[in-house]
């Protein structure tokens, strides 16, 4: 597709698909062809976020006033609607985020159960009865929105992501802006149209797109901005989660992970290698709770490192659009970070033992390609073992026993996902009891979860409430606690 022939999209505030007023567009290119042009989008500005929260706070009373089960009822039209759409939404996904089809398919499907799961929500916001101390008085909870939220999303996963955040958060009967990320904006165009043709009233749902600190920084600081739900780095996440700390706002953040999987010498290894491989290679490697790190039960280590080099050798790199087992990296950006700490990995003394190299070639031309690459003989200290890559490379550490995988697998800044691989349940629950994540897996990959179960992680993974859930609601909804005297009168309460 050429420039000529891409369509421009607009941004879309108060009901209205219209352009930033900023005047200025972009360019969003397939990263396994670059100069394959998918579409045009507006650079929104601060002034284009402040008018989408103003229609999101002028939307607010009306649909907050919308009783729950309605609400319910327009995200299973959008399930609805997304599951007619399903395999243009994939194939939308492949060609700006990068991933296999297989892999795009599967966002999707997380997407329909996220929607699907938070209408159901839209029958069961429920609070709690409680007998109160006091006479002819009843006591209960009832859940209320928590106003206009911001809605901050990565490109990674440039569906899913922003549709387990939308989904509860309109159920709770909040108004959203919604800014993903600059680099993946069609998948969230998108989206926004399939909530516009369910029904979703003016101003519920706002979108913002294009680069922008400053559009962020402007949705984090609004004063009628009540609760901010944010995904992407431990940098930014962190520096969110204070300015927003300083207008008492409610927030989220789901940050980075550095997901380490311990492979016992009982282990089923046929079953180990299989979710190592899919889990640290799938998707290019760039999904939250891939695999980075692996550590292998010392008298199981050599059997282990040659079998994953040998299934590793058979992946197969290229568009995701084919059959290709690995996809190019997201951006140009992306590329040079994950060639980088190949680099570092390669000069901290680790041994490089399976790819490491920049994919060229006809087959690869104007495309970001990496190989799948593996370190062995990694030390705990170096940077590769504690900085996430967000890439296709595993990094393979040697331990004597449990104790000392343990210690490998907590000494990081994060705490995201965790699995472990073996056939003792003592062992394998000592872990569950000692894993410093949010997430922990037993003889499973440390991949995703399920939409109905929290999603998040501890120390720098994660703030906040989780995703997902009955968390979700808990996030995007306050708690008001009632009294009501029925008689008509009371004396006066007397305290110890």
């Amino acid at each position: 597709m050429t420039a000529s022939q891409s369509t421009t999209h607009r941004i879309y505030i108060g009901g209205q698909w219209v352009d930033s007023v900023s005047g200025r567009t972009y360019q969003i290119t397939n990263p396994a062809h670059m100069d394959s042009v998918l579409g045009t989008v507006q650079a929104a500005v601060v002034e284009d976020a402040e008018k989408a929260v103003e229609a999101a706070h002028d939307a607010l009373a009306s649909w907050a006033a919308t009783p729950a089960p309605q609400r319910g009822s327009i995200l299973y039209r959008a399930f609805e609607l997304m599951r007619d759409q399903q395999e243009e939404f994939a194939r939308l996904i492949t060609l700006e985020e990068g991933k296999p089809l297989p892999d795009a398919r599967g966002e999707v499907k997380r997407s329909l159960n996220i929607t699907e799961y938070a209408a159901g929500e839209g029958r069961r916001m429920f609070g709690y009865t409680t007998p109160s101390e006091l006479s002819d008085t009843v006591a209960y909870t009832v859940r209320r929105p928590l106003g206009v939220v911001a809605i901050i999303t990565p490109w990674n996963f440039p569906l899913a992501i922003p549709a387990w955040k939308i989904a509860p958060a309109l159920v709770c009967g909040n108004t959203l802006v919604f800014k993903p990320a600059s680099s993946t904006p069609l998948s969230a165009v998108k989206l926004v149209k399939l909530f516009e043709e369910a029904g979703l009233p003016p101003g519920v749902l706002n979108l913002v797109t294009g680069p922008g600190a400053s559009v962020g920084d402007c949705l984090v600081a609004h004063p009628k901005v009540k609760g901010v739900s944010f995904t992407g780095s431990t940098e930014i996440g962190s520096k969110l989660y204070g300015q927003a700390a300083r207008t008492l706002k409610k927030v989220q953040c789901e940050m980075g992970g550095k997901n380490a999987v311990i492979i016992l010498a009982d282990a089923d290894m046929d079953h180990a290698m299989g979710g190592v491989v899919q889990a640290a290679f799938g998707s290019t490697g760039q999904r939250c709770t891939a695999t980075s790190r692996v550590i292998v039960e010392e008298s199981a280590y050599e059997t282990f490192v040659e079998e994953l080099i040998e299934r590793t050798s058979k992946l197969t790199v290229g568009d995701g659009m084919e059959s290709a087992d690995v996809g190019p990296t997201a951006s140009e950006a992306q590329f040079q970070k994950i060639m980088e700490y190949i680099g570092i990995g390669t000069e901290e003394g680790a041994k490089l033992v399976y790819g490491g190299k920049a994919l060229s070639g006809p087959e690869y031309e104007g495309g970001y390609y990496i190989q799948p690459t593996i370190f062995i003989d990694v030390d705990p200290r170096m940077r590769i073992a504690q900085e996430e890559i967000f890439g296709p490379v595993l990094t393979v550490f040697k331990a004597k026993d449990l104790d000392e995988a343990m210690e490998i697998a907590n000494n990081v800044q994060f705490g995201l996902s965790s699995s472990i691989y073996t056939r003792d349940l003592p062992k394998a629950f000592r872990y569950v009891e000692e894993v410093e994540a949010g997430m922990v897996h037993i003889n499973s990959p440390t991949l995703g979860g399920e939409v109905h179960l929290p999603f998040g992680g501890t120390k720098a993974s994660g703030v906040g409430a989780r995703e997902q859930g009955t968390e979700a609601v808990n996030f995007f909804s306050e708690v008001v606690t009632v009294y009501v005297d029925y008689a008509g009168h009371r004396a006066q309460a007397k305290f110890i």
